[in-house]
């Protein structure tokens, strides 16, 4: 049977599904989370002597929030058949639902902190344990891979080489107002890449294993599905997306304990959130306890920080956790690339697959394909977290 009398037989679902798809382009919390005064506050923080907690300013919000959520609610999911499905998205509608709520109070102290809350949790003790066993370790010889020599533009180059493999087509444009060395923006394709930023040989590495070998493969796998809801984002699908591409730094040979540290310092970060540390208390947790240069301090804490207390962060290691474990179970990893889907989603992927109502990928992540890894303490750090 073709795929298209496939769709046909599920046609309240492709509507509310494309419904949903216009409804929620706007909502992309990276987009507004980033606060655009971080340089300038972070020489005002610097210049403090790491006294006076910088006061961070975000971009105003192009939407009305309060329509949005009429319309996610006014959808009609009791009339998706198939049960698993109609539930699923219920799910989904909360979870975008969270999300506006994060949007909107972006910059409002405790009220977007609680909001980040419900939509990302925060560590448990578990998962500072793990951070902790991971940064007692001694770190690694500075090796001249590490050393940061590469401009933005010359960064840029690296990753449409890297890409030239796929044959699809992103944008790359250059920003002063992102936390991270390069992110992804889903909904303009767009690989951001920071401006004034170094890069050494292995973060390029790194970059392009995790932002387009798997932020870019599933953005266009996703695309290339009829449910738009696998471009859009499955329920809690950042532990996945963010284990998926710390995972694939690993297979690729790239994943250094040195990176593995700056993760353990993010569920630090997110965790002395929830014990009521302000800016200042986590950047001197980092740089005076930890012994972090004063840079990473900030960056982190900022990650912390953004919005009013940010706990996404913790995942990273969290989800990398996850992956590695089912690698090690040898289950395949390829309906995880299907999209902006996640692990808890897997069984209705394969069931929407079987119905025909979701494709193959059509791309893959080539580090996957053989383990390069050949730092014997990473594996017997991962073998070993709880």
């Amino acid at each position: 049977m073709s795929q298209a009398i496939h769709i046909e037989n599920h046609k309240n679902l492709i509507h509310i599904d494309s419904s949903l798809h216009k409804l929620v382009q706007r909502i992309e919390l990276l987009n507004y989370i980033n606060p655009i005064n971080i340089e300038q506050e972070k020489r005002n923080f610097f210049a403090s002597k790491y006294n006076i907690n910088p006061n961070f300013k975000y971009r105003k919000i192009d939407f009305d929030a309060h329509k949005l959520q009429q319309k996610l609610f006014s959808q009609d999911i009791d009339t998706i058949e198939n049960e698993a499905t109609r539930a699923f998205y219920r799910e989904v509608i909360y979870d975008y639902s969270g999300l506006i709520q994060c949007i909107e109070t972006i910059g409002q102290g405790k009220k977007f902190y609680f909001n980040a809350l419900k939509s990302f949790g925060t560590p448990t003790e578990k998962d500072v344990e793990n951070a902790r066993f991971i940064l007692h370790f001694g770190d690694d010889e500075y090796d001249s891979e590490m050393f940061p020599v590469f401009t933005a533009a010359e960064a840029a180059d690296y990753f449409m080489e890297f890409t030239k493999r796929y044959d699809f087509e992103f944008n790359i444009k250059y920003s002063t107002k992102i936390s991270a060395a390069a992110m992804v923006q889903n909904n303009t394709k767009t690989l951001v890449l920071k401006k004034n930023h170094r890069y050494s040989p292995n973060q390029l590495k790194v970059l392009a294993n995790h932002e387009i070998g798997v932020h870019l493969v599933t953005t266009f796998n996703g695309l290339n599905q009829s449910l738009k809801i696998f471009y859009n984002g499955f329920p809690n699908n950042v532990e996945t997306q963010e284990g998926l591409a710390v995972f694939s730094e690993y297979m690729s040979g790239c994943l250094t304990l040195y990176r593995l540290k700056e993760l353990s310092y993010r569920v630090m970060a997110a965790d002395s959130l929830l014990k009521g540390f302000t800016f200042c208390d986590t950047f001197d947790l980092l740089h005076n306890q930890y012994k972090l240069n004063r840079e990473e301090s900030y960056n982190i804490s900022l990650r912390a920080h953004r919005g009013g207390g940010f706990t996404k962060d913790y995942m990273y290691l969290t989800g990398l956790k996850k992956i590695y474990d089912r690698y090690k179970q040898k289950e395949d990893l390829n309906p995880l690339l299907a999209g902006k889907v996640s692990l808890e989603h897997c069984d209705i992927i394969n069931r929407w697959q079987e119905q025909g109502i979701a494709n193959e990928n059509k791309y893959e992540n080539f580090a996957f394909a053989k383990n390069e890894n050949s730092n014997t303490k990473l594996e017997f750090i991962l073998d070993n977290l709880k």
